[in-house]
């Protein structure tokens, strides 16, 4: 059970950090400011989950067998009850919030694949103990920066079909273009590794 409150604490933490972020005045920017959040989760609940906090990376890490289906549904939705449950505290604080529009076009599903195939392709390297578990949180965090960055030239930079639903950027592509992103991303690293 720990296991699904810690992806449930990680989603709500890094959703409700993108909703203050995008509607308030913070001194660094939203990708930053996700980027640490997500670093600082993979330190501190990563011995317990190992802190997928987005559906779209469970579900990379099933297609490599490294979780199993049962858990891989019970992560989801307790990412999705984790984002929910942000969205519904930042509500009582934000008083005219910011209004996404979450545009369902092919160019958006191509850059959310790109962006989340270099956030994963990092994951991949951590999960296949590739590099220092010290340097763990800097990889993944680093990787998601990365692909938040270049997501956002044509999206709204979301790669997480949980936080996308939080922060109200949801629609087919802001799903399709992550989990594809990461499945081809983890595939990859993989082969090119020769793991089986």
């Amino acid at each position: 059970m720990n296991k699904y409150l810690a992806e449930l604490l990680g989603t709500f933490g890094l959703t409700l950090v993108v909703l203050l972020s995008l509607n308030g005045a913070f001194p660094v920017a939203t990708a930053v400011l996700a980027a640490l959040t997500l670093g600082l989760f993979v330190y501190t609940i990563g011995h317990i989950s190992g802190t997928h906090i987005n559906p779209a990376v469970t579900l990379g890490l099933l297609s490599i067998k490294k979780i199993g289906l049962q858990e891989t549904l019970g992560y989801i939705v307790a990412q999705f009850i984790g984002a929910g449950l942000a969205m519904v505290v930042a509500s009582q604080f934000i008083v005219n919030p910011v209004v996404l529009t979450a545009a369902n076009t092919g160019t958006v599903g191509i850059f959310e694949f790109i962006g989340m195939f270099f956030f994963a392709f990092g994951i991949a390297a951590v999960v296949f103990g590739k590099t220092p578990a010290s340097l763990s949180g800097f990889v993944v965090g680093g990787s998601l920066l990365l692909g938040l960055s270049l997501a956002s030239f044509k999206s709204n930079g979301v790669l997480n079909p949980a936080v996308a639903f939080g922060i109200g950027s949801f629609s087919l592509m802001y799903i399709i273009g992550p989990i594809i992103g990461s499945i081809v991303a983890m595939q990859v690293f993989k082969l090119l590794n020769g793991e089986k």
